[in-house]
């Protein structure tokens, strides 16, 4: 028997059927091992040693894996043919070694660059031993990735709050998204005019110019920078009696485009069908996986990561013979067309995405194939095919009209003389020049008379720099050398997922955290989101993979210095952060004010001067003469919208009928909220934030009692007779009934949610505290009774590792002590020593009675736990 494992379960259903009854082919469903998100995963003090984990998720596909391996002659690990199907290999291979699963089974690497019959065949007759290269080039990123990641991020949080993470790749690539939102900020428009007009030929053709030389001198972009300076160069051409200077005609020739990388793929996607980066590599999987085509599933295209852009020599043949059937013969080059990348990067040794079957015309496979899957396989067939055409002949023709008096007018046409691969395919540009837009001339020559029909005054402004889209910021990247076409699609959704950017008309706008973290980053951490360092890690990664550097040695000269740098930003205190933010981010925050008066100024008092403040929810514009002055602002938001926000002052929107106290509505910098009463002597008043999905129009009186009013009990459960409540929490709205929580839909429904829908959610939840760490999570051991009051001192798991705790102290247990063996007396010790170093004082349980056990537990604490620092 033998076992072949590959990566996903529709993979290998495909496969099962090429190979028959002797092969069990089963799917890993991606990696079955990772680093734990924890610390010490990665230790730079022990050379780097990688402690990996189960995923918890993988553990029925590792054991139908090692199951299968029971009696089997041969385990083949045909994973993806790339670094990280490489890594998916070796993680697999060391998981059953661990479980003693091979017994006597050898162990062999298949690899195949498409999923049909002959190339799974051949891959499975031709094995190889495992990469380590690969490997360890996998391992390298993934540590540098963990590293950047857990070191970086908590220093955002401590002098940053509301960043949420940094990452080596991620913040570069932010940096790019932010660095063009400031040039845009700093942009200032200037003023340009053109001077265009129609002549008349002999045969009536109208063609239009535009003037470029004005008494003898030519014209650069800002020479007519008015309406006057226009309108004097338009009464000269209208008084001039044009002629045919010039004629100038030559022939171009355009050549087609390589075949689709992983990048140009997901830029074409993203420009022809409005595709993004994870949608396209979505439908590109599957497409690679295969479609039932009439009986048997045939993978569609090849391997869709890959920065190669080389054809196999039979589907270049292929190609051809396509051509010369379809369009004709003469669409057919002499010879074969090859490519090779330019990116200095390029290390993958596989095939352009290319069709597996160029036969296979997209007509034939839109009965098997929806929408999306066809348009993309459409959209690959034909760059695939136009890839080999022949060259697009046209003629490019300039016409020149001079009035004898030193101003000439130019015309520019191009016309298609042979369309080449322009039957078939077309590269999408974000900019196409005049002379390349297909403007065609008629046929004139020198010296023809021509009569001036209408001449136009055009005033126009400079525009700025364009927000980027996801395939121009894909472009940016892959030209920059940053990032590899796998990780593109992942980069843009993290910074999605954070919070950190938005997609608008399909146009990345960073949001204001997104600002922050990169004027922080770039202010204090320079080197490391700087485009040529993070494009030579790169570089040097790539290396590990030909086996020119050792992977570990790569790891030691980043860590040396990254760390001391993080290590040297201890003492920089947060009010220096802010000031620096405040310089570097002036454009965006704090824009010329139209009056020419000190854009920082306070509004709102004489002497204040507004400044970055920073929050729990994140920064905002605040005046320096806080608390005497409270003027606030949204970070982004101008002084005009922050005018509603802060001077109308709270709104009366009546008396609460329970408590007759004054609801108002008022604005405070993290936006709206409900306030009931006055604030007292030692008591502050209830406040309720408006939730984002309630717009602010449809609050009324009757509404805000509502919201004032919550958590609103719904009744007790009909099983446990615990009450169950509804209300808005930090993370939405929830119902609630012995610390079990079920979140609603929408915020709204937290005043209608009845008992049936509610003991429903409550039964799908999880008790709060289920994961690692909550203050519900159950204890990893009980060490034993602490002197102080007999109350258990437990042992839990944390974010940040290990820990013990006992009266509302927590503190972390050393690496190389083992949590489970713990002594009462080093828990007691770790425990007074925390207390001491954070000015704690432990809650301590009230002594039980004599009668009474002395171990008996105090009701677990309201507030989480959480791991020392």
């Amino acid at each position: 028997m033998n076992v072949v494992v590959v990566e996903s379960p529709a993979k290998a259903k495909t496969i099962n059927k090429y190979l028959g009854k002797d092969y069990t082919v089963l799917a890993s469903y991606g990696h079955i091992r990772d680093l734990p998100s924890k610390d010490g995963s990665v230790e730079p003090d022990q050379d780097f040693a990688m402690h990996y984990q189960n995923d918890a998720k993988s553990a029925k596909h590792i054991k139908a894996i090692a199951d299968a391996l029971q009696g089997a002659e041969n385990l083949y690990l045909a994973t993806d043919p790339d670094r990280e199907g490489e890594a998916i290999a070796w993680h697999v291979l060391k998981v059953m070694e661990e479980k003693k699963k091979l017994k006597g089974a050898k162990v062999s690497r298949v690899v195949f660059n498409e999923i049909t019959k002959r190339a799974v065949l051949e891959g499975i007759a031709h094995p190889r031993e495992l990469d380590m290269n690969l490997v360890n080039a996998q391992q390298a990123r993934r540590a540098l990735d963990y590293l950047v990641g857990f070191t970086l991020s908590p220093v955002l949080w401590r002098k940053l709050p509301g960043a949420k993470s940094a990452g080596r790749v991620q913040s570069v690539a932010l940096r790019l998204i932010c660095e063009r939102e400031l040039e845009i900020d700093a942009f200032t428009a200037e003023e340009y005019w053109t001077i265009d007009a129609d002549f008349l030929t002999d045969k009536k053709d109208k063609i239009t110019a535009r003037l470029t030389h004005l008494a003898n001198k030519k014209l650069d972009k800002f020479d007519l920078p008015n309406a006057e300076t226009a309108k004097a160069a338009a009464e000269k051409v209208r008084a001039g009696s044009f002629s045919i200077a010039d004629v100038t005609q030559k022939p171009a020739k355009r050549n087609p485009s390589p075949p689709f990388t992983t990048s140009t793929l997901q830029q074409e996607a993203s420009r022809k069908l409005g595709f993004g980066a994870k949608r396209t590599m979505m439908v590109a999987q599957k497409l690679y996986e295969g479609f039932n085509l009439g009986g048997e599933t045939q993978g569609l295209i090849t391997y869709m990561r890959t920065d190669g852009v080389s054809l196999a020599m039979e589907a270049m043949h292929s190609a051809r013979d396509v051509i010369a059937s379809e369009y004709g013969k003469e669409y057919v080059p002499e010879k074969p067309r090859f490519y090779k990348s330019k990116s200095k990067n390029a290390q993958e040794a596989h095939e352009a995405i290319r069709p597996t079957d160029l036969s296979r015309t997209p007509a034939m496979v839109a009965k098997y194939l929806d929408s999306e899957h066809l348009r993309l396989y459409e959209l690959i067939w034909k760059r695939t095919i136009a890839s080999q055409m022949e060259s697009a002949q046209l003629e490019r023709t300039t016409i020149d009209f001079s009035d004898g008096e030193g101003q000439i007018l130019r015309a520019t046409g191009s016309v298609v003389r042979f369309p080449g691969f322009l039957k078939l395919y077309e590269e999408g540009r974000d900019d196409v020049s005049d002379d390349e837009n297909g403007n065609r001339l008629p046929a004139v020559k020198a010296g023809e008379n021509v009569a001036t029909d209408k001449v136009r005054e055009d005033q126009h402004f400079t525009e700025p720099p364009p927000r980027y889209s996801e395939a121009s910021l894909v472009k940016k990247l892959e030209e920059l050398g940053i990032g590899r076409p796998s990780t593109y699609a992942s980069i843009i959704s993290v910074l999605q997922d954070r919070d950190y950017v938005k997609i608008e008309q399909k146009r990345f706008i960073p949001e204001d955290k997104g600002q922050l973290v990169t004027a922080f980053l770039s202010s204090f951490f320079t080197r490391y989101v700087e485009y040529d360092f993070t494009a030579q890690l790169e570089e040097k990664l790539d290396d590990i993979t030909a086996a020119k550097i050792d992977w570990k040695q790569v790891l030691r000269d980043f860590w040396f210095d990254f760390n001391t740098l993080v290590e040297g930003t201890a003492e920089l205190r947060v009010s220096d952060v802010l000031e620096e933010l405040n310089r570097v981010l002036a454009p965006h925050i704090f824009p010329p004010t139209e009056d020419g008066k000190d854009p920082r100024a306070c509004p709102k008092c004489d002497d204040g001067r507004l400044s970055l403040k920073t929050g729990r929810f994140g920064a905002f514009i605040g005046c320096s003469n806080y608390p005497n002055c409270r003027f606030t602002r949204k970070l982004g938001e101008s002084e005009d919208e922050a005018g509603d926000t802060t001077d109308e002052g709270p709104k009366e929107l009546g008396q609460d009928p329970e408590s007759g106290l004054m609801i108002t509505l008022r604005r405070g910098p993290y936006g709206p909220y409900l306030q009931l009463g006055e604030p007292e002597p030692k008591k502050k008043p209830k406040r309720v934030s408006i939730p984002k999905d309630i717009p602010l129009e449809s609050l009324d009186f009757d509404l805000a009692v509502q919201l004032i009013g919550l958590p609103r009990e719904i009744g007790p459960h009909p099983e446990t007779g615990s009450m169950i409540t509804a209300g808005l929490g930090r993370y939405g709205p929830y119902v609630e009934s012995d610390r079990k929580y079920g979140k609603l839909t929408n915020s709204m429904e937290v005043l209608t949610v009845g008992m049936n829908r509610a003991v429903e959610l409550l039964a799908e939840a999880k008790g709060r505290g289920g994961g690692s760490g909550g203050r519900g999570a159950a204890p990893l051991r009980v060490v034993g009774p602490h002197p102080a009051d007999g109350a258990d001192i437990n042992v839990k798991d944390g974010r940040y590792g290990a820990y013990v705790t006992h009266g509302g102290i927590n503190a972390t247990i050393p690496k190389g002590s083992d949590p489970m063996t713990i002594t009462l007396e080093d828990a007691v010790k770790l425990l007074a020593e925390r207390a001491e170093k954070s000015g704690k004082k432990p809650k301590l349980a009230k002594k039980a009675a004599k009668a009474k056990p002395a171990a008996k537990k105090k009701p677990a604490s309201k507030k989480p736990a959480a791991a020392a620092e």
